[in-house]
């Protein structure tokens, strides 16, 4: 170790501060977040035990505390949506894992885990035992992978409604049937110009739906409101994931930053819409460190991306509260590759030079840094490597497929490290998980 990472790790020993697995472990969180309005908790990878322990634990004192009134995840608008119903005490599922059902697509884990079943339980009884006169919390997604079941949902509501608003909506949306339920197929399709684009008829079709809004919403109370928001989302998704899909085989950034950009817009939406029924709302979100950070403290938003927390942080100043999450070594539930089963893969200690490394060589096993700390920003602001896994883990090309330059303290303004973690528990447990061996990941030689 050099002298500078020493320096670096004694410095970070000192001021961190260490998770006894105690009601007061988030103190500092709470106090870091004081009025802030939205509270972005990361990951830093899709397939982590203790990541969704620990948001779920933060999240229920911010509940609890500070009355926040929503969580919105990086999942998909109906599928949340569904969870939505179920914690609002709506819909017709009988439980927490009926309601996940709906997080059906690869990777399905993400949400339909043994941690989210006991969150949304949590949830459920949370808003049952509220006094009357205290808004219910509500689950929402902000990504944009479901153009055909945002379609559905659109037209599920309009069935229901406005049945001539119905037709129109189906003659538009007909636009896609050429192409199957593959929606890649479709941005395919269109960017080798083998098709037209679907663009104009999504965007006559929100714009349909909106100027309908207040013959729609003549009846009372806010359940019509809320289906309505929830129609006119999915309408907003549509026009997004066919964007989307039509971008995503022209370029890296300009489909993340497209993606990233919805999510801030979706968020943003979101409190809209929750301010006008109980005047402030207040929103935690969960998703990736690659998300949740901000981009212009690292390599790839020098390279032009943009993130939700970099949006976040533009659009709302210090009303958004930005918290990292990493690991050292462990196991984690990831996929080989896209569409694969999950399997318990042995995660790689951290690469020599990179953060992991160093809050590893802290030696303190689980530790919360206030990253506003001055001691701690000097020690963890020189640029360094940081690990990302998504829902694939690639350890053959570790540093090409995982790890990305930056500058932790600007990133973040927290951080919570756990130094050796535990994978995921689907619900759904493959041959390739539930098997007693662990997957080796380290590359052989090494």
């Amino acid at each position: 170790m050099s002298r500078t990472s020493l320096a670096a790790a004694e410095t970070i020993a000192a001021i961190a501060r260490p998770l006894q697995g105690t009601h007061e472990d988030y103190d500092p969180i709470l106090r870091m977040v004081g009025n802030a309005r939205i509270v972005l908790l990361g990951e830093a990878s899709h397939g982590t035990q203790e990541f969704y322990h620990e948001r779920a634990r933060i999240t229920k004192r911010l509940i609890q505390e500070l009355d926040f009134t929503a969580i919105a995840v990086e999942g998909d608008w109906p599928d949340a949506y569904r969870v939505n119903r179920y914690v609002r005490g709506k819909g017709l599922d009988a439980g927490a894992e009926p309601a996940l059902r709906g997080f059906s697509r690869f990777p399905a884990w993400m949400w339909r885990n043994t941690e989210m079943v006991e969150f949304v339980t949590w949830l459920r009884s949370r808003n049952e035992k509220a006094p009357a006169e205290e808004p219910p919390v509500g689950f929402y997604g902000l990504d944009l992978y479901s153009l055909h079941a945002s379609m559905e949902a659109v037209l599920g509501y309009l069935d229901r409604v406005d049945a001539a608003a119905a037709a129109r909506a189906r003659a538009r949306y007909g636009c896609f049937e050429l192409f199957g339920t593959d929606p890649q197929q479709y941005g395919h399709a269109t960017t080798l110009d083998f098709s037209r684009s679907c663009e104009d008829e999504v965007v006559r079709q929100l714009l349909d739906l909106q100027s309908q809004r207040d013959r729609l919403l003549r009846g009372d109370g806010f359940v019509d409101q809320d289906e309505f928001f929830q129609a006119e989302q999915n309408a907003r998704v549509v026009k997004g994931a066919e964007q989307y899909y039509r971008t995503m085989f022209r370029g890296q950034v300009s489909s993340w930053n497209l993606r990233d950009t919805h999510m801030a817009d979706t968020l943003d939406a979101l409190l809209t819409h929750l301010d006008g029924q109980v005047g402030h709302s207040k929103v935690v979100v969960w998703a990736h460190n690659s998300h949740v950070g901000d981009a212009r403290a690292t390599e790839m938003g020098a390279a032009g991306e943009l993130t939700l927390g970099q949006l976040a942080r533009e659009r709302h100043e210090d009303e958004a509260v930005l918290i990292g999450f990493s690991t050292y070594s462990g196991t984690v539930t990831a996929a080989a590759d896209w569409g694969e089963p999950p399997r318990r893969c042995r995660v790689r200690p951290g690469l020599r030079g990179s953060y992991e490394e160093l809050l590893h060589d802290a030696g303190i096993p689980r530790m919360l840094i206030d990253l506003g700390d001055e001691d701690a920003a000097e020690a963890l602001h020189p640029e360094r490597l940081q690990r990302a896994i998504g829902v694939i883990y690639r350890p053959e090309t570790e540093r090409q497929s995982h790890y990305f330059y930056s500058h932790l303290a600007d990133q973040f303004d927290a951080l919570v490290h756990w130094d050796e973690t535990r994978a995921l528990t689907p619900l759904e447990r493959s041959a390739a998980w539930e098997g007693d061996e662990v997957y080796e990941t380290f590359p052989t030689g090494i």
